[in-house]
C-alpha cells in the first residue's frame, strides 16, 4: 500500500497547494476591500461593502459537500471534468476564498490607525496605505490566517475524496470504509495529523519570527516613511 499512500499524499498536497494559492490571490484583496469600503474606511461605500459581505457570507455558510455538488457544472466548464484532483481544486478554492477573506479582514482591522493617518498626512494615497501599512503591518496575522486556511483545506480535501477527487480522503473511504480495512483508515488519519501538525508548527513559527523582528526593530514602516520624507526635505533645503 505504500505506493498508493504516497500518491494519495501527493494528490492531497497538490490540491491544497493550488487551492491555497488561489485563495490568497483572490481572498487577500477581497479582505482588504471589505475593510476599505466599511464605515470610516478610506473607500467608504456602504452598498459595495454590503454586497461583498453578503456574497462572502453566503458562500461561507454552505457546507463544503453541498458547495462541491452545486459547482459541478461550473467545474466541468473550467477543467472539463468533475472527477480527479484538478476538478477538486475549483470548489476547494471557491470555498476557501471567502474564508480567507474574512481572516484577512480581521487581521487588517488590527493595524494601528495612527500609521494610516501618518501616511495620509504625507500625501500617501489609498494604494500607498495598503502597500506600505495595511499589508506589511498585518503580515504576522496574515501568516496565521494562511495557516488556518491550509488546515481547513486539508479537511475539505478529505471530504472531496468521497466523490472521487483522490487524495487521502479517497483512500480512507475506498479502502478503509468500503473494504473494511480499518488499519489503512487509521494510517491515513495519522498521516493527516502529522501533516497538519507540521503545517501548524511552520505557520506559528513564521508568525512568531515576524512578531519578534517587529519588536526588536520598533516600527520599521513608520521609520522608512519618515526617513524618506526627511531625505526629501533635506534635498530641497540644500
Amino acid at each position: 500500500m505504500q505506493p498508493l499512500l504516497s500518491q494519495a499524499c501527493w494528490d492531497t498536497l497538490y490540491m491544497v497547494g493550488w487551492s491555497t494559492l488561489i485563495a490568497i490571490v483572490f481572498g487577500l484583496p477581497l479582505g482588504v476591500l471589505l475593510v476599505l469600503t466599511d464605515r470610516g474606511g478610506l473607500l467608504q461605500n456602504a452598498f459595495v461593502n454590503k454586497v461583498i459581505g453578503q456574497i462572502v457570507n453566503i458562500v461561507r455558510s454552505m457546507p463544503f459537500i453541498i458547495l462541491m455538488v452545486a459547482l459541478m457544472g461550473f467545474t466541468r466548464v473550467i477543467v472539463g471534468t468533475t472527477i480527479g484532483r484538478e476538478a477538486a481544486i475549483v470548489p476547494l478554492a471557491i470555498g476557501a476564498i471567502p474564508f480567507f477573506a474574512r481572516l484577512v479582514e480581521t487581521s487588517v482591522r488590527e493595524v494601528d490607525s495612527g500609521l494610516i493617518e501618518a501616511v495620509q498626512s504625507m500625501g500617501g494615497n489609498t494604494w500607498t496605505v495598503v502597500r506600505k501599512v495595511l499589508v506589511p503591518e498585518s503580515l504576522p496575522s496574515l501568516i496565521s490566517a494562511t495557516t488556518t486556511t491550509i488546515v481547513a483545506l486539508i479537511g475539505y480535501s478529505a471530504m472531496a475524496g468521497t466523490v472521487g477527487a483522490g487524495g487521502l480522503g479517497d483512500i480512507a473511504i475506498r479502502y478503509g470504509y468500503q473494504r473494511f480495512e480499518a488499519n489503512l483508515m487509521w494510517i491515513t488519519v495519522a498521516i493527516l495529523a502529522v501533516v497538519i501538525s507540521l503545517i501548524q508548527f511552520a505557520g506559528d513559527s513564521g508568525a512568531r519570527v515576524l512578531h519578534r523582528r517587529a519588536g526588536k526593530g520598533g516600527d520599521p514602516i513608520r521609520f522608512n516613511l519618515f526617513a524618506g520624507r526627511t531625505a526629501a526635505t533635506a534635498t530641497k533645503t540644500g
